[in-house]
């Protein structure tokens, strides 16, 4: 694999991740660095497995949302769920290209990853 299209995969990741934190309200300098760890460790891993480049966008997102998990709570909240107490949306498919944000509890794709303001009205 030739650097500059894991270097573009990267970028595209990193700007889908940053695109629904700001949705979320979410992207504040500390979550930046979250982000910019997760691209880190991502990096490695895709030069590691270069078939993986695909998988770099899910991959980020669910690191993101795992370090978050962590330190601030759990995020993206569902927005499809309103009756019950607030859980957050998965990444599905877990490893694999396309990646969207889903409700496991109301089985539906809410947002393709990048795309949360469209659904949340920003």
């Amino acid at each position: 694999m030739e650097l500059n299209s894991l270097e573009q995969e990267l970028h595209t990741a990193r700007a889908l991740v940053m695109a629904d934190l700001v949705a979320g309200d979410v992207a504040d300098a500390g979550i930046v660095l979250m982000v910019e760890d997760a691209i880190v460790h991502r990096r490695w891993w895709v030069e590691q497995w270069p078939e993986g480049v695909s998988f770099v966008t899910g991959l980020v997102a669910q690191d993101v949302q795992d370090a978050l998990l962590e330190q601030h709570g759990r995020w993206p909240l569902c927005p499809v769920c309103t009756e019950e107490g607030p859980h957050a949306l998965d990444v599905e498919p877990e490893l694999g290209p396309d990646p969207h944000w889903v409700c496991t509890k109301a089985t539906v794709s809410v947002a393709p990853v990048g795309s949360l303001a469209e659904v949340l009205g920003r």
